[in-house]
């Protein structure tokens, strides 16, 4: 468990230390806001707050205080953005410029940055640095409901057949395939089968799982512990995996880390979504098949098999039930269909019984 917890601290300082870079670019006063939030958020959340916000003055910079500079803008320079200055901030970010590269953003990423402006402004106003809370003004971007992306049952079977024997694979994945599939099935098992977050699961250590419980300990957001637990196919996977890594001499005694990489360490976010990516592009070429879609998948199942919406969101850990909603209200349709009879409208009468 302590090197579980040196994970996570070492990714925790890690966003401490791009936060402190990140805040030189920006103006003196954000400084004091971050502290302000510090006991409330995570570093991630601030991390994330850290970029929105350089946008964001990089655009009024650009556009409302062309003779300023960066650590020149003060807090009665945003008591003077109006609510329109931040209209005309959303609509630039459907295309604009920043260090030499042009992006986009979707409605999402539009609502979130209007969000981290917000708490900003909101935070400044309360505590009466500013004397008019302009952010307040403007509406929230309309968001539309996203197409849920998720495995059918035949694509979960295929997704797990074709990690397992590399069928459909080019000549170049099979060289690596034999030393990596039985890993993959067990990360895939994983996923499918208990809807593990892609932070969680790299955090995982060996003695995080135990075997005659089927069950693990897993770090939730916000530094939490929960244990979970996994069905028999689950736990077949993971002992394979385990029984192999035991007679693999090329791991490290010392290693904790329960999925390694080629290199016998903690496999990396970035190469776990490569695997998974690498294996739904041969099942399902027309979905975009990520972790995170593999997470649905399950809440998806679970949520088909329990119709307790409260119980996918304990599982899946998530705090408020309505993200939980939001993430499976699709699978609405399928109580729909199935309570579609049950209404009657007359009861029948022996001769029509006949």
């Amino acid at each position: 468990m302590d090197q579980n917890k040196d994970f996570y601290n070492a990714r925790n300082l890690k966003n401490l230390d791009r936060i402190e870079k990140l805040k030189e670019e920006l103006p003196s006063f954000v400084d004091e806001y971050f502290l302000g939030i510090e006991n409330q958020t995570s570093t991630l959340t601030r991390l994330n707050y850290a970029y929105d916000l350089r946008i964001f003055f990089d655009y009024l910079l650009k556009k409302k205080f062309c003779g300023k500079s960066m650590h020149t803008l003060s807090l009665a320079d945003l008591e003077a953005v109006t609510a329109t200055d931040i209209e005309k901030f959303l609509s630039y970010l459907s295309r604009y410029e920043f260090n030499g590269c042009w992006e986009s953003c979707n409605e999402r990423a539009k609502a979130r940055k209007l969000s981290t402006v917000r708490a900003l402004f909101k935070y400044f106003f309360i505590k009466e640095k500013i004397g008019v809370d302009n952010a307040a003004k403007v509406s929230m971007p309309k968001l539309h409901d996203k197409e849920i992306i998720r495995l059918e049952v035949n694509e979960i079977a295929a997704l797990l057949d074709c990690a397992d024997t590399g069928v459909g694979m080019s000549g170049h994945q099979r060289a690596f395939h034999a030393k990596t599939k039985v890993r993959d099935v067990a990360i895939l098992s994983l996923f499918l089968g208990t809807g593990i977050r892609i932070s969680e699961l790299v955090g995982l250590n060996n003695e995080d799982v135990d075997l005659d419980t089927n069950s693990f300990n897993v770090t939730r957001k916000g530094g939490n512990r929960a244990i979970l637990y996994f069905s028999d196919e689950v736990a077949n996977a993971l002992s394979s995996y385990m029984q192999y890594k035991k007679q693999d001499k090329d791991v490290p005694e010392h290693e904790s880390a329960l999925f390694l990489s080629l290199k016998q360490q903690r496999i990396s976010i970035r190469a776990v979504e490569n695997l998974v990516k690498k294996y739904s592009k041969i099942v399902t070429p027309l979905k975009k098949i990520s972790p995170h879609k593999l997470r649905s998948t399950y809440g998806t199942q679970l949520y088909r098999e329990t119709h307790d919406i409260y119980v996918v969101a304990d599982v899946l850990g998530h705090k408020d039930v309505n993200t939980t909603k939001k993430h499976y209200a699709a699978i609405s349709e399928d109580i729909r269909r199935s309570v579609a009879d049950k209404v009657k409208l007359r009861e029948p009468n022996d001769d029509s019984e006949k």
